[in-house]
């Protein structure tokens, strides 16, 4: 019988008293896509960081090819046979691709490098992976989408026989992840065991052969993946059953605006915006009630994102105005948009958003550390009170008020994100959020759909999200506006909310609209 390209057996980790791992399984066989899913803070990123060298499991086993290893080091996982594509790609922007993909294994006689022989060999794993640059390319000028498969061109180049690809699709465009879905297919006709990290699951049923979910460190779901609905996969990944139609909303936790419901009541101006013009858009014209969630949804470049950033005062309004409630504000500057009470939950949380150094209960209260003091020194015991009912209404894992924020997993980074404005010390009128799950598994993004839902209906917040993602739209979304080269295309509320109206809407508005600069989301 053949040997499973990679195996895993009763792996175990812990990090100080906290078990990350509690005896996992994995087993994978050469030309098979595994989907690895689970809660953030399930165990995921620690497997793979076993699997790839970087942490040294407490017990179990990994056995590559029938090899078993008690623990590996980066250089042995990479001899090995094993290759992993993190989320933040590993290139060297100023190097070219050949440069990329040999680097650390240069071809060298007498002390020179072989250039040409690099490009050739290149040229043929470029081909391999159907990607559409060139060996002697800069990376750092290529997209996202062709950065990723210089990646796995280099790990076919060291003759990998098992593949982890970690949130694969998180920066990419709709044409780059599904050219990457393509590649990845032919990877498996290639023979190669594949480990696919997502928290998408449409992604799981195109491309997976079978599923391993972690709950808590252990694997709570193991099966293939065909037979089973999309329902039965987000139950394995939260641990509870998923509300139908038909179910009655508990009577705990947070209060949750049904969506198209509420929604059609009239409601006071929360957020009304009027010929905003700025760089890549405009003029637009819309209005958000108090209360209300509305979503701005486009193909990347459509503008959504510029829209957000110049509400925000992070780039300057060329022209329009900008009304919350009954007062006209003009945010020039983000403390601007701060002191109207607007606030903005950026996509990239670990750049903008976040201070990783500092720890959880800082990064949520520092706009809020004056108003709790008293008589200008801090109120130590008022912030611990903050973060503890923060961390409650959040549901926020771990609740460790000193811990710092790179050490959380990425769905409980956003949490300290937006619970910077959302706690007891800081609330604004108007919230602004940029693609607020992106990189966050499915049971996380449950929880934040329903703290931003129960923001709206009890503080009557008007919220305003741009996402590339229309099944977010129509989970979150009481109306949503459509974005095309920068200008609003067109509306979608109640019933004709559904995913295949905002496809088909957006791509219609794309064929004739004008595209806005390159990049601009």
């Amino acid at each position: 019988m053949t040997e499973p390209n990679l195996r895993i057996r009763g792996l175990s980790k812990s990090f100080g008293g906290v078990r990350a791992l509690d005896g996992v399984d994995l087993t994978v066989p050469a030309g098979q896509v595994h989907a690895l899913l689970g809660h953030n803070g399930a165990g995921k990123s620690t497997l793979i960081k076993c699997l790839g060298g970087a942490f040294p499991p407490d017990a179990g086993t990994i056995e590559i090819g029938g090899t078993a290893h008690a623990r590996l080091t980066p250089r042995e996982s990479i001899a090995e046979g094993v290759a992993i594509i993190f989320q933040t790609l590993s290139v060297v922007d100023s190097l070219t691709v050949a440069e990329n993909i040999f680097l650390g294994q240069e071809w060298t006689r007498y002390g020179t490098v072989h250039r040409r022989v690099q490009e050739d060999v290149a040229a043929g794993l470029l081909e391999r992976v159907a990607a559409s640059c060139s060996p002697r390319d800069r990376v750092g000028e290529l997209p996202m989408g062709q950065q990723q498969l210089v990646e796995i061109a280099k790990a076919l180049s060291r003759s990998a026989s098992v593949l982890v690809l970690d949130e694969p699709t998180a920066a990419l465009s709709g044409a780059e992840s599904d050219a990457l879905a393509e590649r990845v297919e032919d990877l498996r006709t290639q023979g190669l065991a594949i480990v696919y990290v997502t928290h998408l699951l449409a992604e799981v049923e195109r491309l997976a052969d079978a599923v391993t979910v972690l709950r808590d460190g252990r694997v709570a779901h193991h099966s293939t993946v065909a037979g089973h609905t999309r329902r039965e996969l987000v139950e394995a990944v939260v641990g509870r059953p998923e509300p139908g139609p038909d179910d009655t909303a508990p009577t705990a936790g947070p209060t949750v605006v049904a969506r198209g419901g509420a929604s059609a009541l009239p409601r006071a101006p929360g957020l009304v915006v009027d010929g905003l013009r700025g760089p890549g858009f405009g003029p637009v014209e819309f209005g958000v009630g108090e209360g209300e969630i509305v979503g701005l949804y486009g193909l990347m470049g459509s503008g959504r994102t510029r829209i957000l950033e110049t509400l925000f005062g992070g780039r300057r309004a060329w022209g329009g105005t900008v009304r919350v409630g009954e007062r006209v504000v003009a945010p020039d500057r983000p403390a601007d948009a701060l002191a109207a009470a607007i606030a903005l939950v950026p996509a990239d949380r670990r750049r903008q958003g976040l201070f990783p150094a500092l720890g959880a209960q800082d990064n949520v209260l520092l706009p809020s550390i004056g108003p709790l003091a008293r008589h200008g020194v801090r109120d130590l015991a008022a912030e611990r009170r903050v973060f503890r009912a923060l961390t409650e209404a959040v549901g926020l894992r771990p609740v460790r008020p000193r811990l710092p924020a790179v050490a959380f997993s990425g769905g409980n980074q956003q949490k300290l994100v937006l619970g910077r404005w959302i706690n007891d010390a800081r609330s604004v009128d108007v919230l602004l959020l940029d693609e607020p799950t992106q990189g966050v598994d499915v049971g996380a993004r449950q929880e934040i759909y329903q703290v931003v839902s129960a923001l709206a209906a009890q503080r009557g917040t008007a919220v305003l999200f741009a996402s590339s993602d229309p099944e977010e739209v129509v989970a979150l979304a009481d109306r949503c506006l459509i974005v095309s080269g920068g200008r609003i295309t067109g509306e979608l509320s109640g019933a004709e909310l559904t995913e295949a109206a905002l496809l088909s809407a957006v791509h219609d508005a794309d064929d004739t609209a004008p595209k806005t600069s390159e990049g601009a989301a």
